[in-house]
Parts: C-alpha cells; sequence; structure tokens
C-alpha cells in the first residue's frame, strides 16, 4: 500500500510534457509567445474600451471584462507552465497547487458567465429586439451582471478546491500535467471520490453546459432573424460575426467540457495536456483578434490611439 502523505507538508512535481524531453525548449518559447500576444492584444482591448468614448456600448464593458478575465487566466497559468518546461522537476507547495487551481476554476466559471452576457444575451437583444435594446441593456444593470460573472467564480473553486485538498494523497508527487487541475490530482487520492466526482459532474453542467446550451438556442434565434434581413450584405455580415464567434465558443467549451465532465476518465495525461493547451492559451490569445480587432469601430479606435501617440 502506498504511504498516505497530507497535501500541506509535502511538495507537488508538476511533470508537464515529461514525456518530449527534447521539445521543452521550443514548447517554451512558443508558449511564451503566445502569453505575450495574449496580454498585450487583451491588455490593448482593456486600455481602448476603457478610454475611447466612441467604444461606450455594453458590449464593449463585457468585452473588457472578458479580456481581463483572460489575462487574469494566463496569468495564472503560462509562467507556471514556462517554469515547469526550463527547470524540470521543480517542486510546487500544496498551497500554491491549490492557489493556482482555486483561480483556474474560478476563471473558467467566469468566462463561461461572461460568453453568455456578451454573446447570447448581448448579441441577442441587438438584434433581435433592436427598438428596445436602449431600455433592457441599461448601464447600471450591465456593471451588475459584469459583477456577477466575477463573483459567481468564487464560491464554485473555492468549495472543490478545499473538497479536494481535504482528501488523503499517496504514492507518487508527480502531476502528470502543466498546471494543477481536478483531474490529475484526483489521480493522487487514496480515497473515495465518486461522491467528489459526482458533485464536479453537476457543477460542470450547470457552469458549461447549461451556459452553451443558451448561446447555442440565442444563436439559433440569432440566425432566424438574420436569414430575414432584406439586405444580402448585411446577412453576410452577420453571419461572419457569428460565425467566428461560434468557432472560439465551441473550442471553449468543447475541450472544458471533455477536461471537466469526465475528471477521471482513460484519456491518457498527455492527450489532456494536449486538449487543455487550447482553452489555456489558444482560446485567450484568438479572443481578442475574434471579438474585437475585426471589429470596424474598434479599429477605429485603435487608429485614433496611434494617432495621438505619434502626434501628442
Amino acid at each position: 500500500m502506498p504511504t498516505a502523505w497530507a497535501p500541506p507538508r509535502a511538495e507537488l512535481v508538476l511533470l508537464g510534457f515529461a514525456h518530449v524531453p527534447a521539445l521543452r525548449p521550443l514548447l517554451a518559447t512558443l508558449f511564451l509567445a503566445m502569453f505575450l500576444l495574449t496580454l498585450l492584444g487583451n491588455a490593448l482591448i482593456v486600455l481602448l474600451t476603457a478610454l475611447d468614448p466612441a467604444l461606450r456600448a455594453p458590449m464593449y464593458l463585457f468585452l473588457r471584462h472578458l479580456a481581463l478575465v483572460e489575462m487574469c487566466f494566463s496569468l495564472d497559468i503560462v509562467p507556471q507552465l514556462l517554469l515547469t518546461l526550463l527547470r524540470p522537476g521543480r517542486g510546487v507547495s500544496p498551497a500554491g497547487c491549490a492557489l493556482q487551481l482555486l483561480l483556474v476554476l474560478s476563471c473558467v466559471t467566469s468566462e463561461c458567465f461572461l460568453l453568455t452576457t456578451t454573446m447570447a444575451w448581448d448579441r441577442y437583444v441587438a438584434i433581435c429586439r433592436p427598438l428596445r435594446y436602449g431600455a433592457i441593456v441599461s448601464p447600471r444593470l450591465c456593471h451588475l451582471l459584469a459583477a456577477t460573472c466575477w463573483l459567481a467564480g468564487v464560491p464554485v473553486s473555492l468549495v472543490f478546491t478545499i473538497w479536494l485538498f481535504r482528501f488523503p494523497f499517496c504514492g507518487p508527487r508527480g502531476i502528470r500535467h502543466f498546471f494543477c487541475d481536478i483531474a490529475p490530482l484526483l489521480s493522487l487520492v487514496c480515497a473515495d471520490t465518486r461522491v467528489f466526482e459526482a458533485n464536479v459532474l453537476a457543477a460542470t453542467v450547470l457552469v458549461i453546459m447549461v451556459p452553451f446550451c443558451l448561446i447555442a438556442a440565442s444563436y439559433t434565434k440569432i440566425l432566424a432573424t438574420v436569414l430575414r434581413m432584406p439586405s444580402a450584405r448585411g446577412r453576410h455580415k452577420a453571419l461572419s460575426t457569428c460565425a467566428s464567434h461560434f468557432v472560439v465558443v465551441l473550442l471553449f467549451y468543447g475541450t472544458t467540457g471533455v477536461i471537466h465532465l469526465r475528471p477521471k476518465a482513460s484519456y491518457s495525461p498527455e492527450s489532456k495536456q494536449v486538449v487543455s493547451l487550447s482553452y489555456t492559451l489558444v482560446t485567450p490569445m484568438l479572443n481578442p483578434l475574434i471579438y474585437s480587432l475585426r471589429n470596424k469601430e474598434v479599429r477605429a479606435a485603435l487608429g485614433r490611439a496611434r494617432g495621438r501617440a505619434f502626434n501628442p
């Protein structure tokens, strides 16, 4: 029988990409470049939507909060990932691992709700109820919704992080992943986790699948409205925007669902790492481009900011 050890008294070791040691320097360079692009793109969206008077619509408020969540998510994941690649075998304290899991779960939950707010509700009202948009989407309600999205992730992440780290851990201390997540940590637990996994499944359905279904329902109605538009150019523009958004939604919800709907599934640790890369690195990097930088008003605001910078 493996000897049980209490998480607060032993270090954990992240073993991310240990199966490809020769590729670690290349992966570190690639991930660093993606990280810098993510921070740059999302910080640009935050600054533009906060400072430019033309970007005062509710959609841009939600996009600013989405960019902030992406930055927090990347700052929580990527520095530790780079250290794991450049200094293999480096230990991480259980408190640090618990904090990372807490922030990961909180950011994922907040992003799910923000995607629902920005894409399902705001876009639905703007396209399907345009005459009532100003009355329904008030600034006060938008700020309240944004704050709720941020706070909604806190109780979920606290409950599952504390619950998981109260289990006895045993055997090797190596986590076969590049960050502290529920699935790889469960493989170290020497106790019955069926009740915990059932609650994780229930929370995942509520936090991930319900918002995804709401987004899908809203886009079905948006599509029906767009197809009734008399202008072919207007239909093409709306459908192009919706398609781009929906690709990112499928990428984010699909990969998070694969990981969290079956936390102790039979997927190999290596395949889980590859899947996790899509929502921890790829999606945060693409979101500024997909949601904002393709937007004509945001590009105009960027041009004005650049003009002020070069002609003070």
